[in-house]
């Protein structure tokens, strides 16, 4: 039987996952990183990112079985080559922010909103401080395009990752022509051209090569070479593909350490919003996009401490019981966390416009600070700032027949999807493999790849999901009360928030 094989370098794991001809997982293995923060720049080592990657390799069972395989990994941020693919900076993730003047003026000059995340921004920041790397600049990708590269020699992306470096023009299915154009003009003065740096793009279902022995060598040859390679996507792209939201009116919701919502477009937004990012799926469509740089990270601290608590007591509980026990522990909370207000900032955050984040737990004197309220204030927290750009979506009319939540989040049953609904005052609907995510998603794009005389909706509806075991949540009224009193006092608090980033 065939397998098909999904990587992907999260912000806090590199998974891999293995898939069988009936898309069912048959095998896993993952390896934990971060980020760290080094002279004021979020990074990871590249050499970390091949251990990683050998190591979540070497969980998957029978490899000389698997038939196509996929890279995928965090959206966005700046890798910089020189001609001999040479790196000239450290990796600048998605994490940062701090290409506000490069994405305020390129937002001005294309008329099309660019985020600090995107890697164009992080580009033209480094050509307005006048970096010293950028006269010997020949390629610029992002960390899934370079570990792509390197394995099979191809030089490109999917074109649901491309649109998180550069905009993409959803009718020609590449780059947008016109605003190349005023690229070049506003860098005219570099010996390198935007289209010559830029990787190639590639749509859902088309070759991007296959393993070289070069690339099998650098995997300490746990994979054999000769296996074909779906193009390489980001999380936002494996997040719709693994939740079934590639199609107009469909939607789906993506928590880990950062949390996006997609909401594939009927029609174009009206207006430039700097809170929204317009990217596409794999095969293209235009998808709002709205990305907040901070989720569980924080409740991950938390939960850290209470685990040292345990221990600190003869406790022994392992992680997968902890996270278990203190998310449903939340549920006992009132629905509006007492008066508990948690900013699970350790970045800053596009969408209420802070460029950098201090965690806070505020509340008034008369609250009711019990461990359930502050578990749920936690939890909350990490789908408070989505909310708010949720909140334009709904403004500009935009339709969502279906939203799909996956990731850490909603791994353990009923807690994070209750939220979630009462949040977006919607139903949500988690998958059995709702906990695998993007690795998951990735590896239905290589299963794609043999299947591509249908197109990528009909594939995912009719051939992978249409059985699929789900559970679906509707927004309970006392709940969705409770969370807009807290959305209301967490908005009201971020004076206090951008107070302590000021001071603190």
């Amino acid at each position: 039987m065939k397998h098909y094989l999904g990587i992907e370098l999260g912000s806090t794991r590199i998974k891999a996952v293995a898939i069988n001809e009936t898309f069912a997982p048959v095998s896993s293995g993952d390896y934990t990183w971060k980020s760290s923060f080094k002279n004021g720049v979020w990074t990871y080592p590249l050499e970390d990112a091949w251990t990683g990657l050998k190591a979540a390799i070497a969980g998957i069972k029978d490899r000389d079985g698997i038939a196509v395989m996929g890279i995928s990994a965090m959206m966005h941020g700046l890798l910089a080559f020189d001609r001999d693919w040479k790196l000239l900076t450290p990796f600048r993730t998605w994490q940062n922010t701090m290409t506000a003047e490069a994405a305020e003026k390129l937002t001005a000059c294309f008329g099309f909103n660019i985020p600090q995340r995107w890697s164009v921004a992080h580009l033209y920041q480094a050509v307005l401080n006048g970096e010293p790397f950028v006269p010997e600049i020949a390629h610029i990708t992002t960390l899934a395009g370079y570990i792509h590269f390197m394995l099979t020699g191809v030089n490109a992306v999917g074109i649901g990752e491309a649109s998180g470096m550069f905009p993409i023009d959803s009718e020609t299915l590449t780059y947008d022509e016109e605003m190349l154009r005023k690229f070049e003009a506003l860098t005219a003065d570099q010996p390198w051209n935007i289209r010559q740096v830029l990787p190639g793009v590639l749509l859902a279902g088309q070759d991007a090569g296959k393993l070289t022995e070069q690339g099998a060598a650098l995997l300490d040859g746990l994979l054999p070479a000769g296996i074909p390679f779906a193009p390489a996507e980001g999380d936002a792209g494996t997040g719709m593909t693994a939740t079934n939201a590639v199609a107009p009116r469909t939607g789906n919701v993506s928590a880990g350490t950062s949390i996006f919502s997609m909401v594939v477009l009927e029609k174009p937004l009206k207006k430039v919003y700097p809170e929204i990012d317009l990217v596409t799926t794999p095969t293209g469509k235009a998808v709002a996009m709205v990305h907040c740089n901070n989720c569980t990270s924080d409740m991950n601290a938390w939960a850290g401490i209470l685990q040292e608590t345990a221990e600190l007591f003869g406790g022994e509980v392992d992680t997968g019981t902890l996270y278990t026990k203190l998310y449903q522990k939340s549920l006992e909370g009132d629905p509006d966390c007492g008066g508990i207000i948690t900013y699970n900032y350790l970045a800053g955050e596009g969408v209420t416009h802070l460029d950098g984040g201090r965690p806070m737990v505020v509340r008034r004197p008369d609250s009711r600070f019990t461990l359930a309220n502050f578990l749920r204030s936690q939890l909350y927290a990490t789908m408070a700032t989505l909310k708010i750009g949720m909140d334009i979506l709904v403004e500009e009319g935009v339709a969502i027949d279906s939203m799909t939540g996956h990731g850490g989040l909603f791994k353990t049953p009923v807690v994070g999807q209750k939220y979630m609904a009462a949040a977006c005052g919607a139903s949500v609907t988690c998958m059995e493999t709702a906990g695998e995510g993007g690795p998951y998603g990735m590896a239905l794009l290589a299963a794609y790849m043999d299947r591509r005389e249908e197109s990528l909706e009909e594939f995912l509806s009719r051939d992978v999901f249409a059985s699929a075991k789900s559970t679906t949540l509707h927004p309970e009224q006392a709940d969705m009360e409770g969370f807009n009193r807290y959305l209301a006092a967490f908005k009201a608090g971020l004076a206090a928030e951008k107070a302590a980033l000021e001071t603190i």
